[in-house]
């Protein structure tokens, strides 16, 4: 009898799974779950494609909005000029004095160039753009003054930093006067902060949605599986087991969302490349539109995943715990 014992315990070391096959069980278990999940969806194509065309339109809006205003912020960052300071010197000023304001300012931490325009070139280049070419040169005198350009650095270009620095400027002894378009720096970065606001709030009204259109959609799945859920769990299964597949379907819906989303705004930007173009091209200025890179893919691949996996969670950790054999 011992013999007997002796053996099954003999027998039963020997089917022993060591640690590395449970591991791989468990990987080939997910990996089968996943992929009867994804045959799950195409059992009904129709509907699953609804369901997808819901998510990957939810998501596009506001990654639209995304690369709309990405590119606006790389315009508004282009145009620095807006910042530019005119600065008009005192007339009768020395040169040497002007030469001595010239090193001093090149010392400032908030200046990145200088560029010193001469009255006299100031008033050649005026006599050849105005058309009134002729009737200067009735003029006893240059009316025009010595003025010098500056241009912050990036830092300092914002209206705040620039209205400082205007300021700053003026109390200069060879200045007699000082010209900064301060109201359009304030209305372009203005703008530009709602414009991120708004992306910000449409985005998470969406995700919103997405959330709720998944969990709604995985809550039906589990009611028309009820039965099957039933009979899972008299034989055992545990609540993780039945809610894996569930939870593999809403990474579907969510991944191929996404995917649908980029594909989407990968057609908006090349149907608005040529528009966008044209109106570029009459402010005589060379601008390329920027679409979604592979970070801010990836990244959105991620969100749409994520967005789908937490509608699922939702939904399985309520519904699956309340069906149970009575």
């Amino acid at each position: 009898m011992s013999l007997l014992f002796k053996g099954r315990n003999q027998g039963a070391q020997r089917i022993k799974v060591s640690k590395l096959q449970k591991l791989f069980m468990f990987f080939s278990d997910n990996l089968r779950q996943a992929v009867s999940s994804l045959g799950e969806l195409t059992r009904a194509p129709f509907a699953s494609l609804m369901t997808i065309a819901v998510l990957g339109l939810s998501i596009t809006l506001p990654a639209a909005l995304y690369v709309l205003v990405k590119n606006l912020d790389r315009v508004s960052s282009d145009w620095q000029q807006a910042s530019e300071v005119s600065v008009f010197l005192k007339e009768n000023i020395a040169q040497q004095d002007i030469e001595q304001l010239i090193k001093r300012l090149k010392t400032w931490p908030e200046i990145k160039r200088l560029e010193y325009i001469p009255a006299d070139k100031a008033l050649d280049e005026f006599t050849q753009t105005s058309g009134f070419g002729d009737a200067l040169q009735y003029l006893e005198s240059n009316p025009l003054p010595n003025v010098i350009l500056v241009y912050p650095t990036s830092r300092h270009a914002q209206p705040n930093s620039a209205r400082d620095l205007l300021d700053r400027l003026l109390r200069e002894r060879e200045v007699e006067l000082g010209k900064l378009d301060i109201e359009w720096l304030e209305r372009l970065h203005a703008i530009v902060a709602i414009a991120k606001e708004l992306v910000t709030l449409i985005a998470v009204l969406l995700f919103v949605s997405v959330i709720l259109t998944v969990g709604n959609t995985i809550r039906l799945n589990i009611y028309n599986k009820r039965d099957e859920i039933l009979v899972m769990k008299l034989v055992g299964a545990t609540d993780g087991f039945i809610q894996r597949p569930f939870m593999y379907t809403g990474f579907w819906y969510g991944l191929l969302g996404g995917i649908m989303a980029w594909i989407t705004v990968a057609l908006i930007l090349w149907w608005m490349g040529s528009s966008i173009d044209r109106v570029i091209n009459l402010y005589n200025q060379s601008f390329q539109l920027r679409g979604l890179d592979f970070p801010i893919l990836i990244s959105m691949l991620a969100i749409s995943v994520g967005l789908g996996l937490l509608g699922s969670y939702l939904s399985v950790k309520r519904y699956v715990a309340q069906i149970e054999p009575k």
